[in-house]
């Protein structure tokens, strides 16, 4: 139980009294000018009022006369005769534009029920659409209460013997509505309040002595009695839903607040209760000191007609009088236009305008009433703007006030006060001072809690734990369970704490939220913990692994060689991090470029050579630059190798590595390898691999490796000719007796014909030690095959010219004496011979069909034409090769620039065929014999049919 007298008092309503109208402006009816001479009136209502409502933009009175009076916003009184007598209950609907009237229209306890469509028209008064009796039964009674739903299905009576009545249906239509007795009782009910919860519909009733509920929606209306206490007439009433529809039932000593099932909060206001109201949040009880038994409502109200009664606005979620002021005679208290309107028996309306939020939170201010403010700020639905310069002024008042603890739990009080809405600087200047830094660690966390912190907050509150010395907060400040819960800049954390010294706690941020690049920092720089870098690398995915190794790789292979060269070995070939740690793992194995990691092993040739050659072993496909640095390395090792069987080892795995065949796109590079470390034996292997055969005699003519020039020359010399002359020449020149080696030349020289015998007499005559015996056996069978050439040249030439007579003869008889054909048989199916049958000169003969069949032109024989015409291709060659010696000659003489002649016609090719100067003579002769004849005889041999 709630003691009101504990509660603070505020005037947070303003009183006026409502005034006539200046004329048909519709102004408000507060408005009123200040002076003038047209000053309005108050407002004064027609006398006998005997019950109002309020709602659908009006307020709405019946007197004793039977009339219902309306009183818009323009404050223009209208009214209509509903009743012959008086009128005694009106219930306006909200939702609805419809009326409920209680009345009588005659003498007697006989009251009607009248339902009003005020939309509609009959006659210039509101159409009046349903009627009946109010009485349920025979009995005569007095009606106490109204009440409907707004549905327009639920309809309450109560009257003053204790019994309800529920009109169920459409309480505007007779035929769809049916009324019966709800509740019967000993004592007076007082009031009626429908409640709507989902598809549930309660009934509140209350009389002078107990409080029930039904449930009406259903079948057999099941009742629930709540309380044991009631109250008076007009002293219940239904909050809004900020107090969760709950029912409201002012008795004398207290308050009592309902839900369908059970009772809720009770709040103890003294004062006899006259009128309870629920209006915007505020519960309105009109009372008097003067304690009346609730039963004397019914019968003593005009002796107490006089009375003073005080009209109270009570804040039941803040625990303050909103306003309290003293009335005489109420009559009724309504809400309508956002304003209370207090009717008194004079026929006065007074209106109560309730303060804007923001003057009503200026008079808390004035008082220091920061926390009351907050609460009213928040029933309000004050914006976070507003909230936050609240929790703002609360806090430096409390900050002034040196209490500096509750000035930060202002600060930082929620989300919906300074934070975010107030610039953090201006919290943390206040407490800079170190004897602060506890109310600044915990504005600093609040910051971060709700993610608004920036780098330098972060910076911030982790110098303040380190300031502090409070290991545990820092570690629950950096150790959240997942990334999400994050609330701080990560990096800035871990740079702080390693600054500070806080390596473990750095570590872990960074190995947590996989800041690779701070945590091998930190182990490599700050720890020298060299192990745990190269495991943590060892963990990470692919591409952070090989990033990493770039960067670190120096540093580790300096330090710990061999794990680092295995872990570079895993990385170059089929990487896959290690599990610990992981609870998952990479089904691909990706490979880094191993040509990227050499500079790593700058300084460690031992687990170069290692890395290296594994790479070559089981990677055979590896970047060319992997070789390259092999071979370099196995040279450098092979030149400043001392021990013989070493060195011997080194040379095999030399050549073999240039025997491997990787080495056919870089040829040069190996090539200046070997001859930087003076390998001759690779030299040597690279000049015959690239065809350098002339280097290769080169190289052994430097050396005077007499045989070996003699090797090369049997090796290559099919392939490179002059090899052999360059032998000679060089034996030539040697002083020294090379008779050896000048015969296996000369042989050699004189089996394949390669030079003419005075140019070898020629190139033998530079030494001086070489005599005619060295040379006399080459002469002699030089000889003896020339003098061989010149028999069968002479045999030849004999030949032909007897072949040339016998030809010319029988040319001659070809043309003195007649050809005689006596073939028998085709010379091109070989069957024998029928008329029409073709013979030619040639002796030839064949049937037509088949001459028709396979020759190409009449006067040509088929078998002997395509020797005659390449017998006359010959000749035609020959024609125009002179033709064109002819046409050169002719234009070399007549051109002033005889080189232009030359250059064009070496551009047309004339000049490819060349004559090799070593021909013999002989055989030149010969062809140039050869070729006259070939044309002379096809000249003569040409026969016709």
């Amino acid at each position: 139980m709630a003691a009101y007298l504990q509660w603070r008092r505020f005037v947070f309503f303003d009183k006026e009294l409502v005034k006539e109208p200046l004329g048909n402006d519709g102004a408000a009816p507060t408005a009123a000018p200040a002076s003038g001479p047209a000053v309005s009136k108050f407002l004064c209502l027609p006398p006998g009022i005997t019950v109002c409502d309020s709602g659908r933009g009006s307020l709405v009175f019946g007197d004793m006369e039977g009339q219902i009076w309306f009183l818009p916003r323009s404050l223009q009184l209208t009214g209509f005769q509903a009743y012959k007598l008086r009128v005694t209950h009106l219930y306006q609907l909200k939702q609805h534009n419809i009326l409920a009237s209680v009345g009588e229209d005659e003498e007697g306890i006989n009251p009607l029920v009248k339902i009003w469509n005020l939309e509609k028209r009959d006659g210039g008064n509101p159409l009046c659409t349903r009627i009946f009796p109010a009485i349920p039964g025979t009995e005569p009674t007095v009606v106490s209460c109204l009440t409907v739903h707004e549905n327009l299905n639920f309809m309450a009576i109560g009257f003053t013997d204790g019994s309800v009545t529920l009109n169920k249906g459409d309480i505007t239509r007779d035929r769809h509505s049916k009324t019966q007795i709800l509740h019967k009782g000993n004592y007076p009910v007082t009031g009626l309040a429908f409640r709507q919860a989902g598809k549930t519909t309660h009934l509140f009733v209350v009389t002078t002595e107990n409080v029930q509920s039904y449930i009406v929606s259903g079948k057999d209306y099941p009742r629930v009695e709540l309380d044991t206490h009631g109250c008076g007439l007009r002293c219940s009433a239904l909050s809004d839903p900020s107090q969760d529809l709950q029912f409201i039932v002012a008795g004398d000593e207290c308050v009592y607040l309902y839900q369908p099932d059970e009772r809720g909060p009770c709040f103890a206001f003294e004062g006899h209760k006259l009128i309870a109201h629920w209006f915007r949040g505020y519960l309105v009880i009109v009372s008097r000191d003067r304690k009346v038994s609730p039963k004397s409502e019914f019968t003593s109200r005009d002796s107490q007609s006089s009375d003073k009664q005080i009209l109270n606005i009570y804040d039941l979620c803040n625990k303050f009088i909103a306003y309290s002021a003293v009335f005489e005679d109420v009559v009724d208290v309504l809400a309508e236009w956002g304003s209370l309107y207090v009717l008194t028996r004079d026929g006065r309306v007074h209106a109560l305008q309730e303060k804007d939020t923001q003057t009503k939170l200026e008079m808390l201010f004035k008082k220091n009433l920061f926390e009351m403010a907050i609460n009213l700020a928040k029933s309000q639905h004050l914006d976070s703007d507003g909230l936050a310069q609240i929790f703002m002024q609360y806090g430096d008042h409390l900050y002034s006030k040196g209490n500096h603890d509750g000035a930060v739990q202002q600060y930082i009080r929620s989300v919906l006060g300074t934070i975010g809405k107030l610039e953090p600087s201006y919290v943390i200047r206040k407490f800079l001072d170190a004897q602060r830094i506890h109310n600044l660690t915990a504005y600093l966390q609040t910051l971060h809690r709700q993610s608004l912190a920036n780098a330098d907050h972060t910076t911030l509150l982790l110098n303040c734990y380190t300031k502090l010395k409070d290991s545990s907060k820092l570690e629950e400040f950096i150790k959240t369970k997942s990334e999400s819960e994050v609330h701080f800049d990560v990096e800035t954390a871990i740079k702080v704490l390693r600054q500070a010294g806080y390596y473990s706690h750095a570590l872990y941020l960074a190995e947590n939220h996989a800041h690779h690049e701070w945590y091998l920092k930190i182990q490599l720089e700050d720890i020298k913990n060299y192990q745990e870098a190269l495991r943590y690398i060892g963990k990470l995915p692919f591409e952070q692994a090989e990033s990493n190794m770039k960067r670190y790789g120096k540093i580790l292979m300096h330090h710990i060689p061999e794990q680092t060269t295995q872990l570079l070995k895993g990385l170059c070939t089929d990487y896959r991090p290690s599990l610990e740690g992981r609870g998952d793992r990479e089904t691909l194995g990706c490979r880094a470029n191993s040509e990227e990691f050499i500079p790593i092993f700058a300084n460690n040739p031992r687990e170069l050579k290692a890395f290296l050659e594994h790479m070559s072993e089981v990677q055979p496909d590896s970047p060319q630059g992997i070789y390259d640095t092999l071979l370099e390395l196995r040279l450098q090792n092979w030149a400043h190798e001392k021990d013989p069987q070493v060195k011997e080892k080194l040379h095999a795995e030399a050549i073999s590595l240039l025997k491997s065949g990787r080495f056919c796109d870089v040829f040069d590079k190996a090539l200046v390898l070997c001859q930087m470390h003076d390998f001759q034996d690779g030299v040597l292997y690279l000049y015959e691999q690239g065809k350098l055969f002339q280097q290769i005699m080169h190289y052994h003519v430097q050396h005077e490796q007499y045989r070996q020039v003699v090797a090369v020359c049997e090796r290559h010399g099919e392939q490179e000719p002059c090899l052999w002359e360059q032998a000679l020449s060089y034996f030539a020149r040697k002083e020294e007796d090379c008779k050896e080696y000048v015969a296996a030349v000369l042989k050699h020289i004189e089996n394949k014909n390669l030079m003419p015998p005075l140019l070898v007499v020629q190139t033998l005559a530079h030494n001086s030690t070489a005599t005619l015996s060295v040379i006399r056996d080459y002469l002699v069978q030089k000889l003896q095959k020339q003098s061989q050439q010149i028999a069968q040249d002479e045999l030849r030439v004999r030949r032909y010219r007897e072949e040339t007579t016998r030809i010319r003869q029988e040319i001659q008889e070809l043309k003195a004496s007649p050809k005689i054909f006596q073939k028998t048989k085709c010379s091109i199916c070989n069957s024998a011979l029928e008329l029409p049958s073709v013979h030619f000169l040639c002796g030839h003969s064949f049937h037509q069909h088949c001459f028709e069949s396979y020759s190409e032109s009449d006067a040509d024989c088929p078998t002997c034409l395509p020797e005659n015409r390449k017998v006359m291709d010959m000749i035609r060659a020959q024609e125009q090769k002179r033709d064109l010696h002819d046409q050169f000659q002719h234009q070399l003489k007549c051109s002033s620039d005889s080189f232009s002649v030359i250059a064009d016609y070496f551009g047309r090719g004339v000049f490819n065929k060349l004559t090799l100067l070593t021909d013999p003579p002989a055989a030149r002769l010969t062809a140039s014999l050869e070729a006259g004849l070939q044309r002379d005889l096809l000249m003569h041999s040409r026969r016709g049919t």
